[in-house]
């Protein structure tokens, strides 16, 4: 009998600590999140407590300045881009070490190219990495990246754990000018420095457990408790995704900007692209399922831009060498032919 309480007890333990996680996981106790630490906006030290409001008050108006000046820093040096390589990106929740973030995306990358047709132009592929290693070069990241291409007609480019980069021709043809592909670029780069793929890996296991653990609580509490890690699942998956997008846009910005290019093209391809002719709008709702460029990212965009990246002189917009790329793909160089399934009887 002695026996059985102290397992229930330890049980209960395990609930208990499974419940902390997905609390925390959601918000719900005070914590920086990545929406606070890129929100532009500057965080406001509380007001001073009046000498007349008694000497109880005062440890906890001098704690809430204290937080709020380190939360003010912490957002600060993400923005300072003299500062990039030595920022802390990428910190966090995370169950993967780099050699596992590695491991992973390269599993990830062989489904990928199982499944899809890769531009074989050696030509397109040396250009793209060079393009690619400069913007890494002026990043976070202190990973290698693989870049390819993927022959597809969506507007569309994503990034995997470990550095695996893949652009879709379409992407490419699309851009008006190598900046424009640049700044794609550097989004997806963005991903990979702030390991945004090992985060969200990290969490799912986080809710597995969570849910095993949870199917053998019988009674309305446990009822109660699966209720809250169904319903905490998505949601916590909705939040991350939008503040990784934001995270990502703000880092590709200062990557793209470190790199040479001109920032402002960064938002005028999402606009251009997120514009598109009405023929073209089922084409663009694909291009965009991952990685919507809404009005307010837009927006924010533009105010990191005008805020946090001094002008320059000179920045670089297009090169001959990519529009000679463009042509290639346009061409169908390197696209490889496709394998027709011969009908059983037809010979």
């Amino acid at each position: 009998m002695q026996a059985q309480i102290r397992l229930i007890s330890r049980f209960g333990e395990i609930i208990q600590g499974i419940i902390l996680l997905i609390v925390l996981l959601l918000g719900l106790v005070p914590r920086e999140s990545t929406a606070q630490s890129i929100s532009p906006e500057p965080v406001t030290t509380a007001p001073e407590t009046p000498v007349n409001s008694g000497l109880n008050h005062l440890p906890s108006a001098t704690n809430a300045r204290n937080k709020d000046i380190s939360q003010t820093s912490k957002s600060k040096a993400k923005y300072d881009i003299s500062r990039i390589g030595d920022r802390g990106i990428g910190r966090g929740l995370d169950f993967y070490s780099a050699e596992q973030e590695r491991q992973l995306g390269e599993e990830l990358a062989n489904a990928i190219e199982s499944s899809s047709r890769l531009i074989a132009d050696p030509v397109v592929n040396e250009y793209l990495n060079r393009l690619g290693l400069n913007v890494v070069q002026n990043s976070d990241c202190k990973i290698p990246f693989v870049i390819k291409v993927l022959d597809d007609d969506d507007l569309n480019a994503f990034a995997l754990p470990g550095g695996f980069l893949y652009i879709n021709r379409g992407l490419i043809l699309a851009a008006d000018n190598e900046a424009e592909l640049v700044a794609a670029m550097a989004h997806e780069v963005g991903h990979v420095a702030a390991r945004h793929g090992t985060k969200n890996a990290t969490r799912a296991q986080i809710f597995d457990a969570a849910s095993m653990s949870l199917i053998l609580v019988g009674g309305p509490v446990g009822l109660a408790v699966r209720g809250l890690a169904g319903l905490a699942r998505p949601m916590t998956y909705m939040k991350f995704s939008r503040d990784a997008e934001r995270e990502a846009d703000l880092l590709g910005l200062e990557y793209q900007y470190t790199a040479g290019y001109d920032p402002q093209e960064f938002i005028a391809f999402f606009e251009t692209m997120g514009a598109g002719e009405t023929q073209k709008r089922s084409l663009m709702n694909k291009a965009f399922a991952t990685h919507p460029m809404t009005v307010d990212r837009i927006k924010l965009a533009q105010h990191e831009i005008a805020t946090y990246l001094p002008d320059r002189g000179e920045y670089i917009i297009d090169t001959s060498e990519f529009q000679e790329i463009k042509a290639r793909l346009s061409r169908g160089e390197g696209r490889l032919p496709k394998l027709r399934r011969r009908l059983d009887g037809i010979r």
